[in-house]
């Protein structure tokens, strides 16, 4: 059974990223904590913590679009985020009140533990020390944000064809800031916005890519139908997703990968037999949390290509993370193995996959091991 984390409000405040830190896990979000978010839209506080606050509620609102955050949606990664209510008919504990919010979050954390069962694997995130020591106090097990926070795993190892390029971030910062200025200059003149048109000292600000995004988006204010162009974007997008979480910036990684599906989903309209580019938009759906759609996106691609080679790789990464389904993990892994074996170019790919297989088999053995125990 997958772990349960609930999360504080002060974590969520230092960093909105933390509700897309714990791969695998169940999240829940307190309801009450939404409370103390919205309280912050009006409160005399420092300006940063209003941002963070603002960071945190856009990002719920992305993934909300996904289903219902109270039922649980799902989160790249593999994981799930819900938000739970907190049940005033709930008997609590003596020391417990409803009269303070960090009352109602322990009490939230406790309630989970009991509908979750006798077996229960919750977590209470928080930064606040009293909390801490009286959530322990309770029996519920309890740990400041940043103690068994895991990379995203997506981002580790879902593949793509081709070598994307990198500029350094602090350079990256400031192009990006240049290509929002331009895209503003173009969308409050009537005519179209040539590059060319900027200073140099701003034109060399901006990537090659950023340069071709610009123009791609002139391409297709006059033909929206333009598939060079809509690839175009779609690509932009995708390089965008792995920049945003090379510097750690989560919270841009939904909306980005959003944008990119739509690009893509214009484009193959206009070229469906191009498997690389759907390849490449089942990679963005599982990085928005949209495992399902992912798997059958890869499924698209396979039914034309079956020897697709990034297409059955991700599809592993989709069943282990997403679904995970270790048997159809394992099986996709030794596909993609046979594939590259004896390929000079996808031996990056075949170390990957054998690496993967390893770990999965390992994981097979430890499950099959304890079913045993219990039978016997």
């Amino acid at each position: 059974m997958s772990r349960i984390v609930v999360l504080d409000t002060n974590v969520l405040l230092a960093d909105p990223n933390s509700v897309l830190s714990y791969p695998r896990d169940e999240v829940v979000i307190p309801e009450t904590v939404l409370g103390e978010l919205d309280k912050l839209k009006t409160a005399r506080v420092d300006p940063d913590l209003r941002f963070r606050g603002r960071e945190v509620s856009r990002m719920l609102f992305e993934l909300s679009e996904e289903g219902s955050l109270i039922d649980g949606v799902d989160i790249p990664d593999g994981g799930r985020l819900r938000v739970v209510p907190f049940d005033p008919d709930m008997k609590l504990p003596d020391g417990i009140t409803t009269r303070n919010s960090d009352d109602k979050i322990i009490a939230t954390a406790m309630q989970v533990c009991s509908l979750a069962g006798p077996d229960c694997d919750v977590l209470l995130v928080t930064n606040d020390l009293n909390m801490l020591l009286k959530a322990q106090t309770l029996g519920v097990t309890v740990a400041r944000y940043g103690e068994g926070v895991e990379g995203g795993f997506a981002k580790r190892y879902i593949i793509r064809p081709f070598q994307r390029y990198r500029v350094p971030l602090g350079i990256l910062a400031i192009a990006l800031a240049v290509f929002v200025a331009v895209i503003v200059l173009t969308m409050t003149n009537k005519t179209a916005f040539d590059t060319t048109q900027l200073p140099t000292q701003y034109r060399e600000l901006l990537t090659t890519k950023q340069i071709a995004a610009f123009e791609a988006l002139g391409a297709l204010d006059k033909y929206p139908n333009n598939r060079e162009a809509l690839l175009t974007m779609g690509d932009f997008y995708y390089d965008a997703v792995g920049n945003a979480q090379a510097s750690g910036d989560q919270a841009t990684v939904i909306p980005l990968s959003k944008a990119g599906i739509r690009y893509y989903a214009a484009y193959l309209k206009e070229l469906p037999s191009d498997n690389d580019a759907r390849a490449d938009m089942a990679s963005l759906l599982f990085y928005s949390g949209q495992t399902d759609p992912a798997i059958r996106a890869v499924g698209q691609v396979l039914a034309s290509d079956p020897n697709h080679v990034n297409a059955n790789y991700n599809l592993g990464i989709f069943y282990l993370q997403g679904r995970r389904d270790l048997k159809a993990a394992a099986d996709q892994m030794r596909k993609v193995k046979t594939l590259t074996e004896n390929d000079p170019n996808g031996h990056t790919v075949f170390q990957q996959a054998s690496l993967l297989l390893q770990q999965i088999e390992t994981q097979l053995g430890t499950s099959a091991e304890t079913t045993q125990g219990v039978i016997q």
